[in-house]
């Protein structure tokens, strides 16, 4: 894996991405900020990944859809889990 400092911004550039894609299909209050919604568009990735390689196979890495898919799904986690007021 490449982990050079031009991967790397990649990653948090696309990772920031798929997660305000996820958060403008989901509306409503999010907690957590920029950092929260890239930490969520990469993990998002992951998630995508995981779920496609269920239903699709081992050799499966997600693309944008299974993404944002993934990065909504932990978006509704985190909601459930950080409610403001609650």
């Amino acid at each position: 894996m490449d982990f050079s400092a031009h991967s790397i911004i990649w990653v948090l550039v696309i990772g920031l991405v798929i997660g305000a894609i996820a958060k403008l299909l989901m509306p409503g209050k999010d907690p957590g900020g920029c950092i929260v919604t890239i930490l969520l568009g990469i993990a998002g990735a992951f998630v995508g990944t995981w779920i496609g390689r269920l239903f699709v196979g081992e050799n499966y890495v997600a693309g944008w859809i299974m993404s944002v898919v993934g990065a909504m799904i932990l978006l509704l986690l985190y909601r459930l889990l950080f409610r403001r007021g609650a």
